[in-house]
């Protein structure tokens, strides 16, 4: 049995969110006929590029909705599971080390690895080891800081929870990718970017000197709001508000719910309410 988790990042700083972290996770047995399945609408759709939000546009609108509406259909069926977080300016760490600060981005990718999927409550009584692949799309960091956050994300299943929950990671499976090569992250970025285009208020910008929105600004934002309605269709998702942490009802829902967010909140932060809307 393998865990296969696709993780990619979006916005490093928004106006009022940052910090965009995505994953998809895929079960083995479901991966092939997942791939198929997403391959082939998009052959239908005459989508040979890599699907990504930055390329939506008013031309292909259409298109990306149904390539969401079926990624979504396989996110209810429960083949696919997507997590994504988030920090909000307006929360400001206190207390930073210089370590923090340098390597904060990894930090957080660590954070999101290890407790956005609720790893450790994917079976209640685990009996043989289940296998996690991981599969980074390209990390904008130099060769040593790779290495290094490759080393940290390996050492995680020394942590005591996920090796009573008999989850393992071999080092080879700790993967760089291309997204063009991969189509379930490409999907999963189209839903990380709508949320950091709305989160941040993009759907109002205009150019400068004009009195409206751009076309493409426009349909961003209709696409946006077709991958809500989609989350909200799912169970128990009816009043979902994207800009907080999921709820939860049991522990357990970190791993079983389908879609969730996290908002990451520093364990010692102030506010600034000018960051606020």
């Amino acid at each position: 049995m393998e865990y296969i988790i696709y993780c990619d990042e979006s916005v490093g700083r928004g106006k009022y969110y940052s910090n965009f972290y995505g994953g998809a996770l895929v079960c083995n047995k479901d991966f092939e006929k997942i791939v198929k399945t997403l391959t082939e609408k998009a052959e239908e759709l005459n989508l040979f590029k890599e699907i990504k939000w930055n390329k939506v546009s008013e031309n292909y609108l259409d298109k990306y909705k149904e390539m969401m509406s079926l990624y979504f259909k396989l996110i209810k069926e429960g083949k696919i599971k997507i997590r994504i977080m988030f920090s909000q300016n307006a929360e400001v760490p206190l207390n930073l080390s210089k370590n923090n600060m340098d390597n904060g981005y990894q930090l957080l990718y660590y954070q999101f690895v290890k407790h956005a999927f609720g790893l450790i409550y994917h079976n209640e009584n685990p009996k043989n080891k289940t296998f996690l692949r991981l599969y980074f799309d390209t990390l904008p960091l130099n060769k040593l800081k790779n290495e290094n956050f490759k080393n940290y994300i390996y050492g995680l299943q020394a942590q005591p929870k996920l090796r009573s929950a008999k989850l393992k990671i071999r080092y080879e499976d700790i993967t760089e990718v291309r997204s063009h090569n991969h189509i379930i992250l490409q999907c999963m970025d189209v839903i990380l970017g709508a949320m950091s285009f709305r989160l941040n208020d993009l759907h109002k910008e205009k150019t400068e000197g004009a009195k409206n929105r751009g076309k493409k600004t426009i349909a961003k934002e209709k696409l946006y709001r077709h991958i809500l309605s989609q989350i909200k269709s799912l169970d128990n998702h009816k009043n979902f508000n994207i800009g907080v942490s999921t709820g939860i009802i049991d522990k357990k829902d970190l791993w079983k719910n389908p879609y969730r967010h996290w908002k990451f909140t520093p364990a010692e932060f102030v506010i600034n309410k000018t960051k606020y809307k």
